[in-house]
């Protein structure tokens, strides 16, 4: 819910915009702090799902490393004053410029997912007369039981080296001289709600581990990725996942070795409940079956529905005390679209809401993950602004 105060600010700025709740960002990053300090436990947060300035300040405030996957990430992080020994670079297909530039700030680790790519690290490495820490990320075929476009552990995915691969990387590892093997890197997918997948995960590590363990091989670090999910329905009830009990399912069922230590690198939970797309209606449309509510939002503002299918709570604030209308017609129903010529510019049908009229503000909930930073200028649309409830 929006308070007075903060609608009567929304009219003072042209929509649509994105508006973060830096308060809710930092409780949300104190209850990741406590429960994973709690066991000891290493956070990188995964600037892919929001790389704002105020947000990575907030980030780095509490103490999380940084989790990149692109090189611009990685200067992303350098530049908001993350130490290169708290930024790990994942990432299927880093280039040589990208790599070449993570070694020259002499970042914490390299997740490989492929020997290819252990080799071109080696050799760009050599090249500087360097060593360059890595990670294997290892394909554990855990099945995130999430949606297929987010799910990244299985073998059918594009990601990590399989697990029958491991001999030939592991001899082809003790070639590459300017390699140094210091981690082991898993990630399963995201908005991952069961947390029985995580704990299926940490048996599948724990037996990869058993594998390095009988070739005499020495593991610092084990990274489990992220990919908790969040509640997109309820997000006032459930505005902060249970950190405590992911935390906690680690600490149980994760068998580490002495002097090991475990990363996590989130995302979405982090942020995801923070941000809200703040959008006007343009007009209400009658059609056959059903009306429409066109916003001056779209697919270039927030693309996950018509990329993922995903839902979305969306919220008419300009009337926030008057109820749904439930009468005997079934109250008012709309599908609530964009104004991107694409039929797939759609953020949900047969959306509840009260009765809704042209100028209304509409608020699309939970968007503060893997919304801004994948907008677009589709339709040569002007790049979407964001407002913070706090000036930074």
């Amino acid at each position: 819910m929006f308070s007075k105060t903060i609608i009567h600010t929304f009219h003072q700025h042209p929509t649509p915009f994105y508006f973060y709740d830096l308060a809710v960002l930092r409780e949300t990053l104190q209850r990741i702090k406590a429960e994973s300090e709690r066991y000891g436990f290493h956070v990188h947060y995964a600037l892919k799902a929001n790389a704002n300035d105020p947000v990575l300040a907030a980030v780095k405030e509490f103490g999380l490393g940084a989790d990149c996957v692109s090189g611009n990430e990685v200067k992303r992080a350098i530049e908001s004053g993350f130490k290169p020994g708290q930024i790990v670079f994942a990432g299927v297909g880093k280039s040589d410029a990208e790599i070449r530039y993570a070694l020259s700030k002499n970042i914490s680790c390299f997740n490989c997912e492929s020997l290819q790519e252990m080799e071109v690290i080696n050799e760009l490495a050599s090249s500087e007369g360097i060593t360059a820490r890595i990670a294997l990320r290892i394909n554990p075929n855990v099945n995130a039981n999430t949606h297929k476009y987010i799910t990244t552990g299985l073998e059918e995915n594009k990601f990590g080296i399989n697990l029958w691969e491991l001999e030939q990387v592991v001899n082809r590892l003790g070639e590459l001289k300017n390699l140094q093997l210091t981690g082991l890197h898993f990630h399963i997918g995201s908005q991952i709600m069961d947390l029985s997948s995580f704990k299926s995960l940490c048996l599948r590590v724990n037996e990869i581990q058993g594998w390095f363990v009988s070739r005499k091989i020495k593991i610092e670090n084990i990274n489990v990725g992220g990919g908790l999910g969040v509640d997109y329905h309820e997000p006032d009830t459930n505005r902060y996942p249970d950190f405590a009990a992911y935390f906690k399912l680690f600490k149980e069922f994760l068998e580490l070795r002495p002097g090991q230590q475990v990363h996590f690198e989130l995302g979405r939970a982090v942020v995801a409940q923070c941000g809200s797309l703040i959008s006007k209606v343009l007009y209400i449309k009658k059609g056959v079956n059903t009306s429409f509510v066109i916003l001056d939002a779209g697919m270039t503002e927030l693309i996950r529905p018509a990329l993922y299918q995903s839902y979305h709570r969306i919220e008419n604030i300009s009337k926030p005390e008057t109820p749904v209308n439930t009468g005997v017609n079934g109250g008012f129903k709309y599908d609530v679209v964009g104004p991107i010529c694409e039929s797939s510019d759609c953020f949900g049908k047969a959306v509840s809401l009260p009765e809704t009229l042209r100028g209304d503000l509409i608020a699309i909930r939970t968007a503060g993950a893997y919304g801004e930073v994948m907008a677009s200028e589709y339709n040569l649309r002007d790049k979407v602004k964001a407002i913070y409830s706090e000036q930074p």
